[in-house]
């Protein structure tokens, strides 16, 4: 997810804040201040409680996504990161559950955690109260609500929320077919993102709710989205399952030297290939990367003045993949890095490049062939 912003590492997990997540942090904080809070209160102080409110949600959010990720690692399944955005928070897990019952477990850990979080809340809220802490004791009540609405929002059986995958163990359990479980998973995570796109029209042109519409008509969008975009990675990984970057990897991709200056690079190379991705190398070492995008940036009066040094990525900054590398691997770095190549070393050598469009047609071929992986 593109436009976030690391806010270090939780029992050894990145944790990142994407931009949207202060979207629902402001709207929190204004629906603390000005509904939740007795406005006999000073604004000023209802302000202060309604950030530490909203902090608190935040915190909420992050031990649900937590107790997944934790489970996950326990079930030998690695998490790449947490990420916090407007509708809450995902854990970004490099693969799936190998067996319904670990699936079971992981997607009923998050929605557990919030029942007990709301329990805590409310534990507090009767604890204030009885302290005559009323405006601290509201707050507490509040969290301990929006926690129980979370846990039953994700106990929905729309996947891929918690209640989806819930959902998906079960048929998975039942049919013995991973991909079955999932296509009718999906389907059904579709379905339910249609009713809330049907209810949030009817509270819109029936009752007059257009906050609340547009927010169910927004929530349907995105579970809709959601719920394809999860089966096709789904797809993507079986078909990618057992392919290493050797497969992959284009070997004609010509070793450039250094000190090649631009006209040379594009008259030698570039227009009698075509290729956009150019592999800087002196002797065995790699030096660096160009792309027709860093030429295309250099005046063509400078081009036989300036050599591809002058202009390429170094090697120190490259994401370098290894030959021996499983594919959905390098795929996971070019997608974090928003690379569309990446270089292939093999005993200290540089051999080649791996594209996305490569890995794009591989996909397709697989897919074609039916030639995913099977699990049981």
């Amino acid at each position: 997810m593109k436009g976030n912003i690391s806010l270090g590492k939780i029992f050894g997990i990145p944790l990142r804040l994407h931009y949207t997540w202060f979207i629902i942090f402001a709207w929190v904080t204004f629906l603390v201040v000005f509904s939740v809070l007795d406005r006999s209160y000073p604004i000023e102080q209802r302000i202060v409680w309604g950030i530490l409110t909203s902090l608190l949600f935040f915190a909420s959010i992050v031990t649900h996504e937590l107790a997944h990720s934790i489970l996950a690692i326990r079930n030998n399944i690695p998490v790449k990161e947490i990420t916090l955005f407007v509708f809450g928070g995902v854990s970004q897990i490099t693969r799936e559950a190998t067996h319904p019952r670990a699936e079971l477990l992981i997607a009923m850990v998050g929605p557990l955690t919030s029942l007990a979080l709301g329990g805590i809340f409310y534990g507090l809220h009767l604890l204030l109260a009885s302290a005559n802490q009323s405006l601290a004791a509201s707050l507490m009540w509040w969290l301990a609500l929006i926690n129980v609405v979370l846990a039953l929002f994700n106990l929905i059986p729309g996947f891929p929320l918690d209640g989806g995958r819930v959902f998906r163990a079960l048929v998975w359990h039942r049919t013995h077919d991973y991909h079955r479980a999932t296509y009718i998973a999906a389907k059904v995570g579709q379905g339910i993102a249609y009713a809330f796109i049907a209810g949030g029209i009817l509270l819109i042109f029936v009752l007059q709710l257009w906050f609340n519409g547009m927010w169910l008509i927004f929530i349907g969008w995105f579970l809709n989205g959601a719920a394809k975009a999860s089966y096709q990675q789904v797809l993507l990984r079986d078909a990618l399952t057992g392919i290493t970057a050797r497969q992959v990897t284009d070997y004609n991709c010509p070793l450039i030297p250094p000190h090649m200056n631009l006209t040379d690079l594009v008259q030698q190379y570039v227009l009698p290939t075509g290729r956009n991705c150019f592999l800087i190398s002196w002797g065995a070492g790699l030096e660096g990367m160009v792309t027709q995008q860093q030429i295309r940036r250099v005046p063509r009066s400078r081009w036989a003045i300036t050599s591809v040094q002058d202009i390429m990525t170094p090697a120190s900054r490259l994401k370098i993949a290894y030959a021996n590398q499983d594919i959905l691997s390098v795929l996971q770095e070019m997608n974090r890095e928003n690379a569309d190549h990446i270089p292939v070393m093999e005993t200290g050598k540089v051999i080649g490049v791996i594209n996305a469009e490569d890995i794009a047609r591989l996909v397709h071929t697989r897919a074609d062939f039916g030639a995913s992986s099977t699990r049981t």
